[in-house]
Protein backbone atom coordinates (compact mmCIF):
# COMPACT_ATOMS: atom_id res chain seq x y z
CA UNK A 1 0.00 0.00 0.00
CA UNK A 2 1.21 3.29 -0.27
CA UNK A 3 1.94 5.76 2.71
CA UNK A 4 -1.33 7.93 2.00
CA UNK A 5 -3.76 4.54 1.60
CA UNK A 6 -1.64 3.24 4.66
CA UNK A 7 -2.96 5.89 6.81
CA UNK A 8 -6.64 6.90 5.56
CA UNK A 9 -6.88 3.30 6.51
CA UNK A 10 -5.65 3.55 10.16
CA UNK A 11 -7.72 6.87 10.45
CA UNK A 12 -10.83 4.71 9.25
CA UNK A 13 -10.08 1.81 11.69
CA UNK A 14 -9.41 3.71 14.58
CA UNK A 15 -12.31 6.00 13.90
CA UNK A 16 -13.03 10.08 14.94
CA UNK A 17 -13.75 9.15 18.99
CA UNK A 18 -15.29 11.86 19.70
CA UNK A 19 -15.10 14.78 17.30
CA UNK A 20 -18.96 14.70 15.99
CA UNK A 21 -20.33 14.90 19.19
CA UNK A 22 -18.01 17.84 20.29
CA UNK A 23 -19.22 18.84 16.93
CA UNK A 24 -22.80 18.95 17.20
CA UNK A 25 -22.64 20.41 20.97
CA UNK A 26 -20.53 22.71 19.56
CA UNK A 27 -23.27 23.90 17.00
CA UNK A 28 -25.44 23.76 19.43
CA UNK A 29 -24.13 26.51 21.16
CA UNK A 30 -23.39 28.71 18.90
CA UNK A 31 -26.80 28.87 17.16
CA UNK A 32 -27.97 29.28 21.19
CA UNK A 33 -25.14 32.44 21.02
CA UNK A 34 -25.88 33.41 17.58
CA UNK A 35 -22.61 32.89 16.37
CA UNK A 36 -22.29 31.89 12.62
CA UNK A 37 -18.72 30.21 12.13
CA UNK A 38 -16.35 30.81 9.56
CA UNK A 39 -17.17 28.62 6.13
CA UNK A 40 -13.85 27.40 6.07
CA UNK A 41 -13.15 26.18 9.06
CA UNK A 42 -16.72 24.78 9.71
CA UNK A 43 -16.36 22.85 6.63
CA UNK A 44 -13.03 21.34 8.34
CA UNK A 45 -14.20 20.35 11.04
CA UNK A 46 -17.34 18.65 9.48
CA UNK A 47 -14.80 16.63 7.30
CA UNK A 48 -12.42 15.46 10.30
CA UNK A 49 -15.36 14.40 12.22
CA UNK A 50 -16.77 12.01 9.76
CA UNK A 51 -16.10 8.38 10.77
CA UNK A 52 -15.67 5.45 8.05
CA UNK A 53 -14.61 7.35 5.46
CA UNK A 54 -12.21 5.84 2.77
CA UNK A 55 -10.11 9.78 2.82
CA UNK A 56 -9.94 12.16 4.87
CA UNK A 57 -8.49 15.62 5.59
CA UNK A 58 -6.37 14.23 8.63
CA UNK A 59 -4.37 12.12 6.79
CA UNK A 60 -3.63 15.21 4.32
CA UNK A 61 -3.15 17.40 7.63
CA UNK A 62 -0.79 14.64 9.68
CA UNK A 63 1.39 13.81 6.02
CA UNK A 64 1.97 17.14 5.77
CA UNK A 65 3.09 17.53 9.35
CA UNK A 66 4.89 14.58 9.27
CA UNK A 67 6.67 15.81 5.80
CA UNK A 68 5.42 12.94 4.03
CA UNK A 69 3.32 14.45 1.72
CA UNK A 70 6.25 14.57 -0.97
CA UNK A 71 6.08 10.85 -0.88
CA UNK A 72 2.51 10.58 0.16
CA UNK A 73 1.86 7.83 -2.98
CA UNK A 74 5.24 5.77 -3.32
CA UNK A 75 4.64 1.94 -1.91
CA UNK A 76 5.81 1.09 1.49
CA UNK A 77 8.12 -1.61 -0.05
CA UNK A 78 9.36 -4.04 1.73
CA UNK A 79 11.95 -6.67 1.30
CA UNK A 80 11.27 -7.57 -2.45
CA UNK A 81 10.04 -4.03 -3.21
CA UNK A 82 11.73 -0.40 -3.25
CA UNK A 83 9.94 1.64 -1.23
CA UNK A 84 10.27 4.83 1.34
CA UNK A 85 13.37 5.29 3.34
CA UNK A 86 13.90 4.11 6.86
CA UNK A 87 13.39 7.30 7.93
CA UNK A 88 10.07 7.92 6.44
CA UNK A 89 8.76 4.08 7.51
CA UNK A 90 9.56 5.61 10.79
CA UNK A 91 7.00 8.04 10.44
CA UNK A 92 4.46 6.46 8.43
CA UNK A 93 4.34 4.32 11.78
CA UNK A 94 4.03 7.35 13.65
CA UNK A 95 1.29 8.35 11.68
CA UNK A 96 -0.91 5.67 11.77
CA UNK A 97 -1.46 6.80 15.41
CA UNK A 98 -1.72 10.34 15.00
CA UNK A 99 -4.45 10.00 12.39
CA UNK A 100 -6.60 8.59 14.97
CA UNK A 101 -8.79 10.05 18.14
CA UNK A 102 -6.00 9.12 20.79
CA UNK A 103 -5.06 12.16 23.23
CA UNK A 104 -2.34 10.30 25.03
CA UNK A 105 1.02 8.58 23.38
CA UNK A 106 3.02 6.29 24.33
CA UNK A 107 6.13 5.84 22.06
CA UNK A 108 9.45 4.09 23.18
CA UNK A 109 12.45 4.35 20.98
CA UNK A 110 11.08 5.80 18.03
CA UNK A 111 14.53 6.99 17.20
CA UNK A 112 16.42 3.56 17.03
CA UNK A 113 18.00 2.91 13.54
CA UNK A 114 17.90 6.89 12.56
CA UNK A 115 19.69 9.53 12.32
CA UNK A 116 19.88 12.03 14.56
CA UNK A 117 18.90 14.69 12.01
CA UNK A 118 15.92 12.57 11.00
CA UNK A 119 14.95 12.29 14.43
CA UNK A 120 15.38 16.07 15.42
CA UNK A 121 12.68 15.97 12.53
CA UNK A 122 10.10 13.51 13.60
CA UNK A 123 10.55 15.35 17.21
CA UNK A 124 10.02 18.59 15.86
CA UNK A 125 6.89 17.60 13.86
CA UNK A 126 5.55 15.75 17.53
CA UNK A 127 6.33 18.79 19.42
CA UNK A 128 4.18 20.72 16.65
CA UNK A 129 1.41 18.13 17.39
CA UNK A 130 1.31 18.30 20.86
CA UNK A 131 1.15 21.91 21.15
CA UNK A 132 -1.42 22.58 18.18
CA UNK A 133 -3.76 19.44 18.67
CA UNK A 134 -3.77 19.35 22.23
CA UNK A 135 -2.42 15.50 23.37
CA UNK A 136 0.03 14.63 25.38
CA UNK A 137 3.23 12.19 24.14
CA UNK A 138 5.39 10.36 26.20
CA UNK A 139 8.59 9.49 24.35
CA UNK A 140 11.36 7.08 25.57
CA UNK A 141 15.17 7.87 23.35
CA UNK A 142 17.92 6.30 23.46
CA UNK A 143 21.05 9.01 23.57
CA UNK A 144 18.89 11.65 21.68
CA UNK A 145 21.13 14.52 20.42
CA UNK A 146 20.95 17.98 22.00
CA UNK A 147 18.53 20.26 20.21
CA UNK A 148 16.59 16.92 20.08
CA UNK A 149 16.47 17.13 24.06
CA UNK A 150 15.96 20.78 23.66
CA UNK A 151 12.28 20.33 22.23
CA UNK A 152 10.93 18.27 24.61
CA UNK A 153 8.38 20.31 28.14
CA UNK A 154 8.88 18.07 30.37
CA UNK A 155 11.77 14.94 31.37
CA UNK A 156 11.33 11.78 33.31
CA UNK A 157 14.32 10.28 34.43
CA UNK A 158 14.32 6.77 35.35
CA UNK A 159 16.90 4.55 36.56
CA UNK A 160 16.79 1.35 38.61
CA UNK A 161 13.05 1.54 38.43
CA UNK A 162 12.71 4.38 40.23
CA UNK A 163 11.44 7.96 38.53
CA UNK A 164 14.83 10.07 40.15
CA UNK A 165 13.55 13.15 38.37
CA UNK A 166 9.74 14.38 36.26
CA UNK A 167 9.52 17.97 35.55
CA UNK A 168 9.88 20.90 33.60
CA UNK A 169 13.20 20.05 31.72
CA UNK A 170 14.47 23.68 32.64
CA UNK A 171 14.73 22.41 36.19
CA UNK A 172 16.48 19.47 36.15
CA UNK A 173 19.89 20.75 36.13
CA UNK A 174 19.00 22.85 38.78
CA UNK A 175 17.66 20.00 41.27
CA UNK A 176 21.49 17.77 40.31
CA UNK A 177 23.43 21.16 40.82
CA UNK A 178 21.48 21.07 44.38
CA UNK A 179 21.90 17.56 44.96
CA UNK A 180 25.85 18.53 44.29
CA UNK A 181 26.42 17.13 40.39
CA UNK A 182 26.95 20.13 37.53
CA UNK A 183 26.48 19.36 33.88
CA UNK A 184 30.22 20.60 32.13
CA UNK A 185 29.30 23.63 30.01
CA UNK A 186 30.38 21.73 26.32
CA UNK A 187 28.35 18.16 27.63
CA UNK A 188 25.30 17.38 26.58
CA UNK A 189 22.37 17.54 28.99
CA UNK A 190 21.06 13.82 27.75
CA UNK A 191 24.19 11.86 27.94
CA UNK A 192 24.82 13.83 31.59
CA UNK A 193 21.44 12.27 33.00
CA UNK A 194 21.79 9.32 31.66
CA UNK A 195 25.68 9.20 33.45
CA UNK A 196 24.59 11.29 36.48
CA UNK A 197 23.20 8.23 38.38
CA UNK A 198 25.96 6.03 37.49
CA UNK A 199 28.16 5.06 40.08
CA UNK A 200 31.52 4.70 37.54
CA UNK A 201 30.68 8.15 35.73
CA UNK A 202 28.85 9.87 38.59
CA UNK A 203 32.28 11.55 40.63
CA UNK A 204 32.90 13.51 37.61
CA UNK A 205 30.03 15.83 37.91
CA UNK A 206 30.63 16.58 41.49
CA UNK A 207 30.43 20.44 41.94
CA UNK A 208 31.31 20.64 45.50
CA UNK A 209 35.05 21.35 46.02
CA UNK A 210 34.83 22.05 49.57
CA UNK A 211 33.11 18.67 50.49
CA UNK A 212 34.93 15.23 49.21
CA UNK A 213 32.90 12.99 46.65
CA UNK A 214 30.24 10.43 48.05
CA UNK A 215 28.03 8.39 46.00
CA UNK A 216 24.53 9.39 45.82
CA UNK A 217 22.94 5.88 45.11
CA UNK A 218 19.28 6.13 43.19
CA UNK A 219 17.50 6.35 46.29
CA UNK A 220 18.87 9.16 47.99
CA UNK A 221 17.92 10.75 44.40
CA UNK A 222 14.40 9.76 44.81
CA UNK A 223 14.39 11.55 48.46
CA UNK A 224 16.31 14.78 47.05
CA UNK A 225 13.59 15.10 44.05
CA UNK A 226 10.78 14.63 47.39
CA UNK A 227 11.88 17.67 48.90
CA UNK A 228 12.82 19.76 45.84
CA UNK A 229 10.11 22.21 44.75
CA UNK A 230 8.98 20.33 41.55
CA UNK A 231 8.69 17.05 43.58
CA UNK A 232 6.91 19.18 46.13
CA UNK A 233 4.59 20.54 43.98
CA UNK A 234 3.51 17.25 42.05
CA UNK A 235 3.65 15.68 45.79
CA UNK A 236 0.33 18.65 46.04
CA UNK A 237 -1.24 18.01 43.47
CA UNK A 238 -1.50 14.13 44.15
CA UNK A 239 -2.76 14.44 47.31
CA UNK A 240 -6.07 16.80 46.49
CA UNK A 241 -8.73 13.85 45.70
CA UNK A 242 -9.77 13.97 42.07
CA UNK A 243 -13.68 15.00 41.74
CA UNK A 244 -15.52 12.55 39.28
CA UNK A 245 -18.24 14.98 38.90
CA UNK A 246 -16.06 17.49 36.79
CA UNK A 247 -14.97 14.00 34.34
CA UNK A 248 -16.54 14.84 30.56
CA UNK A 249 -18.57 11.51 29.34
CA UNK A 250 -16.30 11.20 26.62
CA UNK A 251 -13.12 10.74 28.80
CA UNK A 252 -14.10 7.25 29.41
CA UNK A 253 -13.65 5.01 26.48
CA UNK A 254 -16.07 2.44 26.29
CA UNK A 255 -15.85 0.74 23.20
CA UNK A 256 -12.71 -1.40 22.11
CA UNK A 257 -12.38 -0.68 18.53
CA UNK A 258 -13.17 2.86 17.02
CA UNK A 259 -16.16 2.21 14.35
CA UNK A 260 -18.94 -0.56 14.36
CA UNK A 261 -18.45 -4.54 13.66
CA UNK A 262 -19.73 -3.51 10.08
CA UNK A 263 -17.58 -0.27 9.72
CA UNK A 264 -14.36 -2.81 10.41
CA UNK A 265 -15.68 -5.50 7.99
CA UNK A 266 -16.16 -3.13 5.22
CA UNK A 267 -12.98 -1.04 6.14
CA UNK A 268 -10.76 -4.64 5.96
CA UNK A 269 -12.58 -5.77 3.01
CA UNK A 270 -11.68 -3.00 0.94
CA UNK A 271 -8.09 -3.30 1.83
CA UNK A 272 -8.11 -7.04 0.78
CA UNK A 273 -9.72 -5.71 -2.48
CA UNK A 274 -6.55 -3.52 -2.83
CA UNK A 275 -4.26 -5.82 -1.74
CA UNK A 276 -5.54 -8.55 -4.06
CA UNK A 277 -5.47 -6.13 -7.11
CA UNK A 278 -2.33 -5.14 -6.48
CA UNK A 279 -0.82 -9.01 -5.74
CA UNK A 280 -2.51 -9.64 -8.97
CA UNK A 281 0.03 -11.40 -10.54
CA UNK A 282 0.44 -14.12 -7.52
CA UNK A 283 -3.37 -15.25 -8.44
CA UNK A 284 -2.14 -15.23 -12.48
CA UNK A 285 0.77 -17.32 -11.82
CA UNK A 286 -1.75 -19.93 -9.81
CA UNK A 287 -4.23 -19.95 -11.90
CA UNK A 288 -1.67 -20.21 -15.07
CA UNK A 289 -0.03 -23.13 -13.13
CA UNK A 290 -3.23 -25.11 -12.54
CA UNK A 291 -4.06 -25.01 -16.46
CA UNK A 292 -0.80 -25.96 -17.33
CA UNK A 293 -1.45 -29.54 -14.76
CA UNK A 294 -4.29 -30.04 -16.18
CA UNK A 295 -2.96 -29.75 -19.71
CA UNK A 296 -0.53 -32.54 -18.57
CA UNK A 297 -3.19 -34.35 -16.69
CA UNK A 298 -5.22 -34.88 -19.60
CA UNK A 299 -2.57 -35.48 -21.90
CA UNK A 300 -1.42 -38.37 -18.83
CA UNK A 301 -4.97 -39.58 -18.88
CA UNK A 302 -6.03 -39.57 -22.35
CA UNK A 303 -9.75 -40.74 -22.78
CA UNK A 304 -8.67 -43.47 -25.53
CA UNK A 305 -6.30 -44.92 -23.14
CA UNK A 306 -9.22 -44.94 -20.63
CA UNK A 307 -11.70 -47.57 -20.89
CA UNK A 308 -14.61 -47.92 -18.23
CA UNK A 309 -16.72 -50.78 -17.11
CA UNK A 310 -13.78 -52.93 -16.29
CA UNK A 311 -11.92 -53.77 -12.72
CA UNK A 312 -8.05 -52.75 -14.98
CA UNK A 313 -8.80 -49.75 -16.53
CA UNK A 314 -10.81 -48.85 -12.91
CA UNK A 315 -7.02 -48.50 -11.45
CA UNK A 316 -6.38 -45.82 -14.21
CA UNK A 317 -9.38 -43.82 -13.11
CA UNK A 318 -8.47 -43.84 -9.79
CA UNK A 319 -4.75 -42.57 -10.56
CA UNK A 320 -6.78 -39.75 -12.69
CA UNK A 321 -8.87 -38.93 -9.73
CA UNK A 322 -6.32 -38.42 -6.87
CA UNK A 323 -3.46 -36.63 -9.43
CA UNK A 324 -6.47 -33.88 -9.75
CA UNK A 325 -6.71 -34.21 -6.16
CA UNK A 326 -3.27 -33.46 -4.98
CA UNK A 327 -3.07 -30.38 -7.67
CA UNK A 328 -6.30 -29.06 -6.03
CA UNK A 329 -4.72 -28.85 -2.63
CA UNK A 330 -1.71 -27.87 -3.87
CA UNK A 331 -2.60 -25.28 -5.76
CA UNK A 332 -3.69 -23.47 -2.32
CA UNK A 333 -0.16 -23.61 -0.73
CA UNK A 334 0.66 -20.42 -1.74
CA UNK A 335 -1.92 -18.71 0.58
CA UNK A 336 0.77 -20.19 3.55
CA UNK A 337 3.20 -18.33 2.57
CA UNK A 338 0.96 -15.18 1.48
CA UNK A 339 0.01 -15.36 5.30
CA UNK A 340 3.06 -15.57 7.08
CA UNK A 341 4.05 -12.36 4.79
CA UNK A 342 1.24 -10.27 6.21
CA UNK A 343 1.22 -11.70 10.19
CA UNK A 344 4.20 -9.08 11.13
CA UNK A 345 1.83 -5.75 10.23
CA UNK A 346 -1.78 -7.78 11.21
CA UNK A 347 0.19 -8.43 15.00
CA UNK A 348 0.89 -4.66 15.33
CA UNK A 349 -2.08 -3.47 14.51
CA UNK A 350 -4.33 -5.99 16.02
CA UNK A 351 -2.22 -4.88 19.27
CA UNK A 352 -3.09 -0.90 18.66
CA UNK A 353 -6.93 -2.03 18.70
CA UNK A 354 -7.09 -1.56 14.85
CA UNK A 355 -9.38 -4.26 14.23
CA UNK A 356 -10.03 -7.29 15.31
CA UNK A 357 -9.05 -11.16 14.20
CA UNK A 358 -12.24 -11.79 12.59
CA UNK A 359 -11.88 -8.79 10.61
CA UNK A 360 -9.12 -9.52 8.93
CA UNK A 361 -9.60 -13.42 8.08
CA UNK A 362 -13.55 -12.67 7.11
CA UNK A 363 -12.73 -10.45 3.81
CA UNK A 364 -9.69 -12.97 2.85
CA UNK A 365 -12.29 -16.28 3.19
CA UNK A 366 -14.99 -14.21 1.17
CA UNK A 367 -12.73 -12.69 -1.66
CA UNK A 368 -10.89 -16.32 -2.19
CA UNK A 369 -14.08 -17.96 -3.13
CA UNK A 370 -14.09 -16.75 -6.31
CA UNK A 371 -10.81 -17.87 -7.03
CA UNK A 372 -11.25 -21.08 -5.35
CA UNK A 373 -14.56 -21.10 -8.10
CA UNK A 374 -12.16 -19.91 -11.19
CA UNK A 375 -9.80 -22.42 -10.53
CA UNK A 376 -11.79 -25.09 -9.90
CA UNK A 377 -13.72 -25.04 -12.61
CA UNK A 378 -10.70 -24.39 -14.96
CA UNK A 379 -9.48 -27.69 -13.94
CA UNK A 380 -12.92 -29.08 -14.41
CA UNK A 381 -12.98 -27.74 -18.14
CA UNK A 382 -9.88 -28.51 -18.93
CA UNK A 383 -9.83 -32.43 -17.60
CA UNK A 384 -13.51 -33.81 -17.04
CA UNK A 385 -14.30 -34.69 -20.90
CA UNK A 386 -10.72 -34.71 -22.33
CA UNK A 387 -10.04 -37.71 -19.53
CA UNK A 388 -13.23 -39.35 -20.19
CA UNK A 389 -14.97 -39.58 -16.46
CA UNK A 390 -18.59 -40.15 -16.38
CA UNK A 391 -20.56 -38.38 -19.60
CA UNK A 392 -23.68 -36.93 -17.71
CA UNK A 393 -23.81 -32.98 -17.13
CA UNK A 394 -25.30 -33.80 -13.39
CA UNK A 395 -21.30 -35.65 -12.58
CA UNK A 396 -19.73 -33.03 -14.40
CA UNK A 397 -20.88 -30.50 -11.66
CA UNK A 398 -21.00 -32.40 -8.47
CA UNK A 399 -17.43 -33.13 -9.03
CA UNK A 400 -16.93 -29.49 -9.67
CA UNK A 401 -18.74 -29.18 -6.06
CA UNK A 402 -16.60 -31.50 -4.37
CA UNK A 403 -12.84 -29.74 -6.26
CA UNK A 404 -14.31 -26.43 -5.31
CA UNK A 405 -14.84 -27.42 -1.54
CA UNK A 406 -11.74 -29.41 -1.56
CA UNK A 407 -10.13 -26.19 -2.75
CA UNK A 408 -11.56 -24.00 -0.06
CA UNK A 409 -10.39 -26.83 2.69
CA UNK A 410 -7.03 -26.54 1.64
CA UNK A 411 -7.14 -22.64 1.49
CA UNK A 412 -8.28 -22.68 5.21
CA UNK A 413 -5.98 -25.14 6.18
CA UNK A 414 -2.93 -23.41 4.71
CA UNK A 415 -3.72 -20.11 6.27
CA UNK A 416 -4.43 -21.71 9.84
CA UNK A 417 -1.38 -23.30 9.75
CA UNK A 418 0.57 -20.10 8.78
CA UNK A 419 -1.33 -18.51 11.81
CA UNK A 420 0.02 -21.21 14.04
CA UNK A 421 3.46 -21.53 12.69
CA UNK A 422 4.01 -17.38 12.57
CA UNK A 423 7.14 -17.84 10.64
CA UNK A 424 8.08 -19.37 7.50
CA UNK A 425 10.39 -22.05 8.84
CA UNK A 426 8.01 -23.34 11.27
CA UNK A 427 5.01 -22.77 8.82
CA UNK A 428 6.70 -24.47 6.17
CA UNK A 429 7.44 -27.58 8.32
CA UNK A 430 4.02 -28.10 10.31
CA UNK A 431 2.73 -28.09 6.72
CA UNK A 432 4.56 -30.39 5.18
CA UNK A 433 4.23 -32.74 8.02
CA UNK A 434 0.55 -31.98 7.87
CA UNK A 435 0.34 -32.59 4.15
CA UNK A 436 2.30 -35.65 4.39
CA UNK A 437 -0.23 -36.96 7.28
CA UNK A 438 -2.99 -35.96 5.33
CA UNK A 439 -1.97 -38.13 1.88
CA UNK A 440 -1.04 -41.20 3.80
CA UNK A 441 -4.17 -41.37 5.70
CA UNK A 442 -6.26 -40.06 2.82
CA UNK A 443 -6.96 -43.92 1.53
CA UNK A 444 -5.64 -44.28 -1.62
CA UNK A 445 -2.00 -44.68 -0.55
CA UNK A 446 -2.83 -46.64 2.31
CA UNK A 447 -6.42 -48.31 1.54
CA UNK A 448 -8.65 -47.63 4.38
CA UNK A 449 -8.63 -51.50 5.69
CA UNK A 450 -4.71 -51.88 5.53
CA UNK A 451 -4.70 -48.73 8.33
CA UNK A 452 -4.22 -50.49 11.74
CA UNK A 453 -7.60 -50.24 13.94
CA UNK A 454 -5.49 -48.01 16.38
CA UNK A 455 -4.66 -45.54 13.28
CA UNK A 456 -7.96 -45.49 12.31
CA UNK A 457 -9.36 -41.90 13.68
CA UNK A 458 -6.84 -40.44 11.74
CA UNK A 459 -8.39 -41.51 8.22
CA UNK A 460 -11.74 -40.27 9.88
CA UNK A 461 -10.09 -36.57 10.61
CA UNK A 462 -8.04 -36.40 7.79
CA UNK A 463 -10.02 -33.91 4.88
CA UNK A 464 -8.30 -35.33 1.91
CA UNK A 465 -10.69 -38.49 2.49
CA UNK A 466 -13.61 -37.28 2.07
CA UNK A 467 -12.24 -35.16 -0.66
CA UNK A 468 -11.73 -38.72 -2.28
CA UNK A 469 -14.37 -40.22 -1.45
CA UNK A 470 -16.70 -37.94 -3.17
CA UNK A 471 -14.62 -37.49 -6.00
CA UNK A 472 -14.63 -41.66 -6.56
CA UNK A 473 -18.58 -41.88 -5.36
CA UNK A 474 -19.08 -39.52 -8.25
CA UNK A 475 -17.55 -41.42 -10.98
CA UNK A 476 -17.76 -45.11 -10.06
CA UNK A 477 -21.32 -45.45 -8.60
CA UNK A 478 -22.37 -44.23 -12.58
CA UNK A 479 -23.99 -46.09 -14.34
CA UNK A 480 -21.55 -47.28 -17.11
CA UNK A 481 -19.39 -49.10 -14.11
CA UNK A 482 -22.96 -51.14 -13.31
CA UNK A 483 -21.88 -53.79 -15.37
CA UNK A 484 -22.19 -56.63 -13.29
CA UNK A 485 -18.69 -58.04 -11.19
CA UNK A 486 -20.80 -60.91 -10.20
CA UNK A 487 -24.43 -61.96 -9.21
CA UNK A 488 -24.74 -59.70 -5.85
CA UNK A 489 -22.05 -56.64 -6.96
CA UNK A 490 -20.94 -53.98 -9.69
CA UNK A 491 -18.05 -53.58 -11.27
CA UNK A 492 -17.90 -49.39 -9.78
CA UNK A 493 -18.53 -50.85 -6.28
CA UNK A 494 -15.70 -53.83 -6.57
CA UNK A 495 -13.64 -50.71 -7.45
CA UNK A 496 -14.67 -48.91 -4.01
CA UNK A 497 -14.14 -51.60 -1.82
CA UNK A 498 -11.06 -52.37 -2.56
CA UNK A 499 -9.71 -49.02 -1.67
CA UNK A 500 -12.05 -49.06 1.34
CA UNK A 501 -14.46 -46.17 0.30
CA UNK A 502 -18.43 -45.89 0.51
CA UNK A 503 -20.84 -47.57 -1.91
CA UNK A 504 -23.53 -45.66 -1.08
CA UNK A 505 -24.57 -42.90 -2.90
CA UNK A 506 -25.70 -40.50 -0.52
CA UNK A 507 -22.17 -40.45 0.91
CA UNK A 508 -21.05 -38.01 -1.79
CA UNK A 509 -23.17 -35.28 -0.08
CA UNK A 510 -21.68 -36.13 3.60
CA UNK A 511 -18.39 -35.75 1.78
CA UNK A 512 -18.74 -32.96 0.22
CA UNK A 513 -21.07 -31.37 3.73
CA UNK A 514 -17.53 -33.14 5.53
CA UNK A 515 -15.51 -30.90 3.34
CA UNK A 516 -17.11 -27.67 3.60
CA UNK A 517 -17.05 -28.06 7.48
CA UNK A 518 -13.72 -28.92 7.68
CA UNK A 519 -12.89 -25.23 5.61
CA UNK A 520 -15.66 -23.32 7.88
CA UNK A 521 -13.71 -25.14 11.23
CA UNK A 522 -10.09 -23.60 10.02
CA UNK A 523 -10.95 -20.48 9.25
CA UNK A 524 -12.25 -20.57 12.83
CA UNK A 525 -9.45 -21.79 14.07
CA UNK A 526 -7.48 -19.18 12.01
CA UNK A 527 -9.56 -16.68 13.60
CA UNK A 528 -8.69 -18.37 16.87
CA UNK A 529 -5.10 -18.41 16.31
CA UNK A 530 -4.86 -14.85 15.09
CA UNK A 531 -6.76 -13.44 18.38
CA UNK A 532 -4.69 -15.50 21.07
CA UNK A 533 -0.98 -15.80 19.71
CA UNK A 534 1.54 -13.65 19.76
CA UNK A 535 4.54 -13.31 17.26
CA UNK A 536 7.42 -15.56 17.98
CA UNK A 537 10.73 -13.83 19.90
CA UNK A 538 12.20 -13.54 22.74
CA UNK A 539 11.43 -11.03 25.47
CA UNK A 540 14.42 -8.36 26.36
CA UNK A 541 12.48 -7.34 29.72
CA UNK A 542 14.66 -6.36 32.37
CA UNK A 543 13.64 -7.42 35.74
CA UNK A 544 15.01 -6.02 38.87
CA UNK A 545 15.28 -8.41 41.97
CA UNK A 546 15.13 -5.31 44.72
CA UNK A 547 14.54 -7.85 47.06
CA UNK A 548 17.70 -9.28 47.24
CA UNK A 549 20.10 -7.11 48.84
CA UNK A 550 23.42 -9.43 48.78
CA UNK A 551 22.93 -9.34 44.98
CA UNK A 552 22.63 -5.73 44.67
CA UNK A 553 25.96 -5.66 46.97
CA UNK A 554 27.79 -7.47 44.85
CA UNK A 555 26.68 -5.84 41.25
CA UNK A 556 29.74 -4.05 39.83
CA UNK A 557 29.99 -0.65 39.07
CA UNK A 558 30.12 -1.23 35.19
CA UNK A 559 26.44 -3.04 36.03
CA UNK A 560 25.67 0.38 37.35
CA UNK A 561 26.77 2.59 34.63
CA UNK A 562 24.02 0.59 32.26
CA UNK A 563 20.92 0.29 34.50
CA UNK A 564 19.82 3.50 32.62
CA UNK A 565 20.28 2.36 29.07
CA UNK A 566 19.01 -0.91 29.77
CA UNK A 567 16.09 0.04 30.76
CA UNK A 568 15.67 2.43 27.99
CA UNK A 569 16.80 -0.40 25.38
CA UNK A 570 14.60 -2.53 26.36
CA UNK A 571 10.72 -2.23 24.74
CA UNK A 572 8.89 -4.43 26.93
CA UNK A 573 10.16 -2.79 30.78
CA UNK A 574 9.98 1.11 28.68
CA UNK A 575 6.23 -0.44 27.64
CA UNK A 576 5.37 -1.11 30.89
CA UNK A 577 6.09 2.31 32.09
CA UNK A 578 4.64 3.94 29.80
CA UNK A 579 1.34 1.05 30.98
CA UNK A 580 2.04 2.31 34.90
CA UNK A 581 1.89 5.71 33.56
CA UNK A 582 -1.72 5.19 31.68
Amino acid sequence: MTVRETLDFSGRCLGVGTRYELLAELSRREKQAGIKPDPEIDAFMKATAMAGQKTSLGTDYVLKILGMDICSDIMVGDDMRRGISGGQKKRVTTGEMLVGPAKALFMDEISTGLDSSTTFQIVKFMKQMVHIMDVTMIISLLQPAPETYDLFDDIILLSEGKIVYQGPRENVLEFFERVGFKCPERKGVADFLQEVTSKKDQQQYWCRKDEPYRHISVPEFVEHFNSFHIGQKIDDELRVPYDNSKTHPAALVKERYGISNWELFKACFAREWLLMKRNSFVYIFKTTQITIMSVIAFTVFFRTKMKAGQIDNGVKFYGALFFSLINVMFNGMAELALTIFRLPVFFKQRDFMFYPAWAFALPIWVLRIPLSLLESGIWIILTYYTIGFAPGASRFFRQFLAFFGIHQMALSLFRFIAAVGRTQVVANTLGTFTLLVVFVLGGFVVAKDDIKSWMIWGYYISPMSYGQNAIVINEFLDKRWSIPFNQSISVGKVLLQSRGMYTEEFWYWICVAALLGFSLLFNLLFIVALTYLNPLGDSKSVILDEGDENKNKKQSSSDGQHNLKSIEMSSPSAASIFEEYS
